[in-house]
């Protein structure tokens, strides 16, 4: 949990998810900036298999934001969602005649950052996004 300048930020962090991390960022950059209800809705709806890790990642922010800080999981909006290159696992696959070819399995880190939004700001929601003033 961060607390930097009164401003309560809660986040999730998922390590080493065998994802690659190009297809993570393609499902992230669709639930930045929304809020917490409208971001299950979409991961629920989305057909990608990077939309189930996530997923856990949202509701593990949350129920960090609910029990640790006494937040409302209705009054939560994903302030930052950044996906970072993880380790390669490398493998390899026996082939004819006593050769072997590689396999490079990705990973990808997913920070989750979970902001409340219902203390000392106004947050206006237009087409879609919702913007700080």
């Amino acid at each position: 949990m961060r607390n930097k300048n009164n401003s309560r930020e809660v986040y999730a962090l998922g390590q080493h998810i065998c994802l690659s991390a190009h297809k993570a960022r393609r499902v992230i950059d669709q639930i930045r900036g929304r809020s917490y209800n409208e971001t299950l809705m979409i991961l629920a709806l989305m057909p990608y298999r990077a939309c189930s890790p996530i997923l856990k990642l949202v509701y593990s922010a949350a129920a960090n934001a609910s029990h640790n800080m006494g937040l409302k999981k209705t009054d939560l909006i994903i302030s930052k969602a950044e996906v970072n290159r993880g380790t390669i696992r490398k493998k390899l696959k026996p082939r004819a005649r006593g050769h072997s070819y590689p396999i490079k399995r990705t990973t990808c880190h997913i920070t989750i950052v979970l902001k409340d939004i219902s203390k000392d700001q106004i947050w206006i929601k237009q087409d879609g996004q919702i913007y700080i003033y």
